[in-house]
């Protein structure tokens, strides 16, 4: 028989919620920290060549799209050895090697006064660069299920667009004198200090972040941030068939090249946006430094919301039951679509008309990549996504050199970017049916 007390104590045999722990968000912390900088130093020179660079050095656009080729051609073959070197070493040392390398080739841009020391430090900075995304989606897919992988990837990808966004507000103020802005009758004055200084302040600023990396970071079954129920959720994904991949059976597969034939068409869209909207609001809208800062703020917030949106719409329709291959391209369907009225900002003559259609297929480019950058860790074993991730760098470099020679001479040619926008905007659509027709399910890839 029970008594009273017995019968109302509650049971003591049902499973305690386990708390699963949430440092891998701090690594995603960390790589959101490093792609700000990384964006910031790649930046730089576009948003100084109208006012500062162009008018003192006698660049035609031909020049200027040169120095952009030469960036990406070393940014793409270095691409496709930082992704082996970083399946190799790991992503702690594999991204703290090519962080010192940029931030130092960024700091040397302060000595260039030629086309050969420009061609030269973009090409050192190309190099450095080129470790970022192979280091980020290493460690992305050492710390995040495949549930959660999009989602941490267009988190860390946003920091692009936050770099984008620091930049034209952070240069202005170094380099430019006397008002530059007044927000609500509180107003802003730049330093005066020249366009060298900002190269120098800016990357000895940045160094900051290596420390952090050095001390917060490490493989998670090394980490001593890590406690066991968190590491039992990253390792929840069924555990890899292969330790080591050679790299030609990762060359060999068709899924590599459906990853790299996407990067290769719309990486170079990305690339016109970066190094060529501080010109198109010049151009236009007859802006300077110290107006088309925040048009190009407003641009890269919108960007933000599709880098973070199109990662939380594919790991949230996958929650919702539908299958990962569907989930990744239904989110990169809509994306493919909203990129496509870019072209109709060529056509307007209201800047903020077209700051909003541009930032729609900023946007849009963000959510996109966010998805499309998950392929490799959704059907390679770990131990290949560094170099997956490489070769498709690799030919995203060699796409954005052949369009940043067609911008160059379009520009000359014609003068504006009609079709420049037009290209671009069709871009997505293209890489998604190609992408499908390739790997019309996403499947582990067969290495055997």
């Amino acid at each position: 028989m029970t008594t009273d007390a017995q019968s109302a104590a509650p049971a003591t045999d049902a499973p305690a919620k386990i708390k699963i722990g949430n440092y891998r968000w701090v690594v995603c912390g960390l790589l959101f920290a490093a792609l700000v900088i990384n964006y910031v130093d790649r930046q730089m020179i576009g948003v100084l060549k109208p006012d500062y660079l162009q008018p003192q050095f006698g660049w035609s656009e031909t020049d200027y799209a040169n120095l952009v080729i030469y960036f990406q051609g070393a940014y793409a073959a270095a691409y496709l050895i930082w992704g082996r070197i970083i399946d190799r070493i790991g992503a702690k040392w594999g991204f703290a090697a090519a962080f010192t390398l940029w931030t130092l080739a960024h700091i040397a841009h302060a000595g260039a006064r030629n086309m050969i020391q420009f061609a030269l430090v973009r090409i050192a900075l190309g190099v450095g660069e080129a470790g970022g995304f192979p280091g980020g989606i290493k460690a992305v897919t050492d710390w995040f299920p495949k549930k959660e992988r999009a989602l941490a990837t267009g988190i860390f990808n946003a920091g692009t667009n936050i770099g984008a966004i620091v930049t034209p507000l952070v240069v202005p103020l170094i380099v430019a004198q006397g008002l530059l802005w007044d927000v609500g009758g509180v107003q802003i004055f730049g330093m005066g200090l020249g366009w060298e200084a900002s190269f120098v302040i800016v990357g000895a600023a940045t160094l900051l972040w290596l420390p952090a990396w050095w001390l917060l970071y490490a493989h998670p079954d090394k980490s001593k941030f890590v406690g066991a129920p968190e590491l039992a959720f990253i390792r929840s994904d069924p555990p890899d068939q292969m330790a080591k991949v050679p790299w030609l059976k990762v060359a060999a597969r068709k899924e590599t090249w459906a990853y790299a034939i996407g990067k290769f068409l719309i990486d170079p869209v990305w690339w016109m946006f970066l190094f060529w909207l501080p010109d198109f609001l010049a151009r236009t809208y007859n802006m300077n430094i110290k107006q088309f800062g925040l048009p190009l703020v407003a641009i890269y917030l919108i960007s933000d919301i599709g880098s973070v949106g199109g990662g939380w719409l594919s790991s949230t329709l996958m929650h919702r039951g539908m299958s990962l291959n569907a989930a990744r391209k239904t989110a990169m369907f809509i994306c493919a679509c909203m990129a496509l009225p870019v072209f109709f900002a060529a056509q307007t003559s209201n800047v903020w008309v077209a700051v909003l259609i541009i930032g729609i297929a900023t946007a849009a480019h963000q959510g996109f990549s966010a998805n499309l950058y998950t392929l490799p860790g959704d059907v390679f074993p770990r131990s290949a996504v560094g170099t997956v991730i490489g070769i498709g760098g690799a030919l995203g470099g060699v796409g954005g050199m052949l369009f940043s020679n067609y911008v160059g001479r379009e520009l000359e040619r014609i003068g504006g970017y009609q079709s420049i926008f037009l290209v671009a905007g069709t871009a997505y659509l293209l890489a998604l049916a190609i992408i499908h027709v390739i790997t019309p399910k996403y499947e582990p890839a067969k290495l055997d």
